[in-house]
């Protein structure tokens, strides 16, 4: 694969295997995968299908045993982690299912947190706290704590903490999976709307109501990428047929 300036994410004969002779477990299977600049795509598959496996490599979270990674045209792939640990809070915003929000800490804390290890001076950081905050329509709860906030009121302080550092990427890991079908459709608004403004946004979820309100649908199935560019309309077919 020839290293390609448009993409965000690129990945090149990634394998990730575990164990090793009669245990060996390959996670990852020779995975190719290009996500653009400026993209919403979803990434689906049963259980076991390596793709949360593919979303903590892409994440920087691990490193494949073998393969190339290109995060925004950075060889990120067999970094230390004091390097990836860099890439993570420059380049990369993360939301998950659980909202991992600090108990003690206002709204506007949390959202300051990730500002404080890329060193952001004081004054800057409460700044862009609220004008995150404000992004996701919680200008009138930053002194709230989480206890004082609803499920869908959390993870949109989650979005604003993980967009703070402005991010190119924002990672998001079954993010509609603890909330209910109205908050589920606002925290999906949320994710339109920050990829308009040009953040590219990558999901993981098993919901095929959520994955239709992206653009691209990655399909992973035994530790390989079986479909890379599904449509909406093709996920509801597949679910007809």
């Amino acid at each position: 694969m020839i290293n390609n300036k448009s993409s965000i994410i690129q990945l090149e004969n990634i394998f990730k295997i575990y164990g090793s002779d009669e245990t060996e477990v390959k996670a990852l299977n020779d995975v190719n995968l290009v996500i653009d600049k400026g993209e919403y795509c979803s990434i689906m598959g049963p259980s076991g299908s390596g793709k949360s496996t593919a979303m903590n490599i892409i994440g920087c979270l691990d490193r494949p045993t073998s393969g190339h990674y290109y995060l925004d045209n950075l060889d990120v792939a067999q970094m230390d982690d004091t390097e990836l640990a860099h890439i993570r809070n420059k380049k990369i915003g993360f939301v998950f299912q659980q909202f991992h929000l600090l108990p003690q800490l206002s709204a506007l804390e949390n959202v300051m947190l990730p500002m404080v290890y890329a060193s952001v001076d004081s004054a800057e950081r409460r700044d862009r706290a609220a004008e995150a905050l404000k992004r996701v329509g919680l200008e009138n709860r930053i002194n709230n704590k989480p206890n004082q906030l609803s499920g869908g009121q959390q993870q949109r302080v989650a979005i604003a903490r993980a967009i703070v550092n402005r991010p190119v990427l924002l990672l998001a890991d079954e993010p509609t999976g603890a909330l209910d079908s109205r908050t589920t459709q606002e925290v999906l608004d949320i994710f339109t709307e920050l990829n308009t403004t040009g953040i590219t946004v990558v999901m993981v979820t098993h919901e095929p109501d959520v994955a239709r309100k992206t653009q691209r649908i990655v399909w992973f199935r035994d530790g390989q990428v079986v479909h890379s560019h599904l449509t909406p309309a093709d996920l509801t077919q597949m679910a007809v047929s």
